[in-house]
């Protein structure tokens, strides 16, 4: 009786999965989706027209807009080619990601088996599924050493790691251990639920012009997928790895789906006559030169890269100053857009976007104030939703914020020398501007921090203050991203006075003194706190690492002479790089140096819960109470967890060297109530080698939450 049920059933189920081309496929390793075939039995669930993509969904192929995040391989604690990320980890990643409205993850390259056995599962339950697109990352160490992307070694090595992403998704590969690399046993396919692929990286120019000139004759290409006719060799080689790319599916598992290539604003096909760096305009990778055939179902799109501050011509190119949007606003980004459009032929995917809610910066938008850095966390999510507006009424099929979540592993070109590369992971450093454009943030502390600037000490309690008298009293703690100072003063007048804590990090060199004031120890750096607009944290300037770099090596700034003279009395302000001395070609005129202080103090309040939180909030008055937080890098400390500070820079540059810890003191030096003499007294910390961390969801993430949820 039971095996006529079944049977029965079975019939009813073929029956009604046999119409229109529509077919649902089980078998104990995937996840049962709807999927078009064509007459030639090519299976596909997603495809492209000049325009927009469609996915197959109800029996029918629906126009979908692309909208969701770029998702790393790396949290705290670990580098991405640790894989530290966790299966759990990614299904509750994928909740978040969802509820935001979004209906797409991208990843960069092949990831452990956690990550597609989450997708599978999560998909497998989910209302909404979350689509993918896959992309195929390409080794720099080889585009660095053989600079010819036609080398053998780059080409096969491109060609293997596409097969493996492939035979990946559908769940069929074994890969073998390997360091830096993701390994394990693929069993979930997962391709049902694969959008797209996006292979490469973004193309150092260097590298598109050597591949170009040493294989002038590589212009015209005829594959079984996709050709091309009067293409540069770079663009040629693309089209051969596209075409490989499609006929490994299509010949292995009958299916297929679109493709794409990485660009970006510095390899474009379009010219910016006033960019002044050369390389950022010295060579085209036009994709539009890479064609498909028939026989290639699901077609191409283009895919970029596109950021509002950099390169520089996109603050000085004159048709984008001059572009003003529907508000009467100068909007560069948006000129750019259209300026992009016009070139294509094909759907265009903007696979990156978004600004980084740092708070050291490394870039202006000079414009429109959508910098690279410097961001409040509910700016960032409205300047990203400002660009995805832009993106979307443009026309663009798509667009993909990045980050999903903080990157602690990241470096940034004006911090990078100042902290040692193999211990970013463990350290939350919020002057690096790459570290911070997630949605998702990793704050300090298993489920709290240890300390949050808002005015209320009960996170001070059990705290033994450092140095008390009648009148003040200073208390000190750190975590993964802050030093604290904690005030009491019942003589503190924070509109009159001027609050000061010297600071000693670093044995045999400092200041004994500052604007009259005297200590017991010499100091490397002075807090000041001077009303709102007019706090700062102020070094040595001996001990300038600012100075060190951009005066006594590169030469690009004057020098102070007080870099050269221990004790000299002179604090400097704390800078941080922006651009090297420019020239614009079409104005024919020079830009100076640019460089900003990042030693300005803000006030503010800096808990995540309060109603007016300020992301970049550094210090709070509150009745008799003064709260400040201090990043480890503006205190020249490179690595905390090992208790690592930078030595005298006069030996031998930025060297490591381990301190004990930090000695501070407490005075006031402006207004009615002067304490001029100022001892100080040790703070040290414990060593650390896993830091904790807890997730947050940024404001920016419920902004854009809401932003997805108007583009359909």
């Amino acid at each position: 009786m039971k095996k006529k049920f079944f049977i029965l059933i079975a019939l009813v189920a073929i029956i009604l999965i046999g119409v229109g081309g529509y077919e649902r496929y089980f078998n104990k390793t995937s996840i049962t989706k709807a999927i078009f075939k064509d007459e030639d039995s090519i299976a596909y669930m997603s495809k492209v027209d000049s325009q927009h993509f469609y996915i197959y969904k109800d029996n029918k192929w629906q126009k979908e807009f692309i909208k969701g995040v770029n998702v790393g391989a790396a949290k705290p604690g670990y580098f991405p080619g640790e894989f530290g990320v966790t299966k759990e980890d990614y299904i509750r990643w994928f909740k978040y990601i969802s509820n935001m409205n979004s209906n797409t993850i991208r990843v960069y390259t092949i990831l452990k088996p956690d990550f597609y056995d989450a997708l599978y599962d999560y998909n497998k339950r989910a209302d909404k599924p979350l689509y993918l697109i896959q992309g195929v990352w390409v080794n720099e160490e080889d585009i660095a050493k053989y600079k010819d992307a036609y080398n053998l070694q780059i080409e096969n090595n491109f060609k293997k790691d596409i097969e493996a992403a492939i035979d990946v998704l559908h769940g069929n590969k074994t890969i073998k251990k390997e360091r830096g690399y993701a390994y394990g046993v693929y069993e979930k396919d997962v391709s049902p639920y694969v959008l797209a692929y996006v292979l490469g990286i973004e193309w150092d120019p260097e590298f598109v012009v050597t591949t170009n000139e040493n294989n002038k004759g590589k212009v015209n290409f005829d594959g079984k997928y996709l050709y091309s006719t009067e293409a540069s060799p770079f663009e040629i080689f693309l089209g051969k790895i596209g075409d490989y790319c499609i006929e490994y599916e299509t010949e292995n598992y009958k299916s297929q789906r679109p493709v794409s290539f990485t660009n970006w604003v510095t390899t474009d096909m379009l010219s910016h006559p006033n960019e002044p760096l050369s390389s950022e305009d010295m060579v085209s990778v036009n994709t539009e030169n890479i064609k498909k055939k028939d026989s290639f179902k699901t077609g191409l799109f283009a895919s970029y890269h596109i950021y509002p501050y950099y390169p520089d011509a996109m603050n000085y190119q004159k048709d984008y100053v001059n572009f003003k949007d529907s508000n009467g606003n100068i909007n560069t980004y948006r000129a750019y857009l259209r300026d992009l459009k016009k070139e294509h032929t094909v759907p265009i995917l903007v696979a990156e976007f978004g600004i980084p809610a740092s708070r050291g910066k490394a870039h202006d938008n000079i414009y429109m104030g959508f910098n690279q850095g410097n961001v409040t966390e509910e700016a960032q999510g409205e300047m990203d939703a400002f660009m995805l507006k832009d993106i979307y009424e443009e026309g663009y099929a798509g667009a993909l914020i990045f980050s999903f979540q903080d990157e602690w592993f990241k470096r940034t070109w004006n911090t990078m020398d100042l902290d040692l590369s193999d211990r970013r992971p463990y350290w939350n450093n919020v002057q690096t501007n790459e570290q911070h454009f997630g949605l998702l943030a990793f704050d300090p502390g298993e489920k709290v921090s240890s300390c949050y600037i808002d005015g209320d000490i009960q996170d001070w309690k059990g705290s033994t203050s450092l140095y008390k008298n009648s009148e003040m009293e200073l208390y000190m703690k750190s975590d993964e991203a802050y030093v604290y100072f904690m005030v009491k003063s019942s003589s503190f007048d924070f509109n009159k006075d001027t609050l000061v804590i010297p600071i000693d990090t670093v044995q045999n060199q400092g200041n004994l003194s500052y604007n009259g004031a005297s200590f017991n120890k010499a100091a490397d750096f002075i807090i000041s706190i001077n009303g709102k607009e007019n706090s700062q944290i102020l070094v040595d300037a001996y001990y300038d690492s600012f100075q060190h770099i951009y005066g006594d090596k590169l030469n690009m700034i004057p020098q102070v002479k007080e870099y050269n003279i221990k004790n000299s009395g002179v604090f400097m302000p704390m800078y941080l790089c922006l651009n090297k001395e420019l020239y614009l070609p079409e104005d024919k005129i020079k830009l100076p140096f640019s460089k900003y202080e990042t030693g300005k103090l803000v006030f503010g309040n800096g808990n995540p819960k309060s109603g007016d939180y300020n992301s970049l909030a550094d210090f709070i008055v509150k009745d008799n109470v003064i709260e400040i937080r201090i990043p480890w890098q503006l205190l020249n400390v490179m690595d905390p967890s090992t208790k690592i500070i930078m030595n005298d820079l006069h030996i031998n540059g930025i060297q490591p060297i381990e301190t004990e810890g930090i000695s501070a003191g407490v005075g006031i030096l402006e207004g009615a109530n002067l304490i001029k003499n100022i001892e100080m007294n040790l703070y040290s910390w414990e060593k650390w080698d896993m830091p904790t961390y807890h997730e947050r969801l940024k404001p920016s993430y419920y902004i854009l939450k809401e932003a997805f949820s108007k583009y359909k």
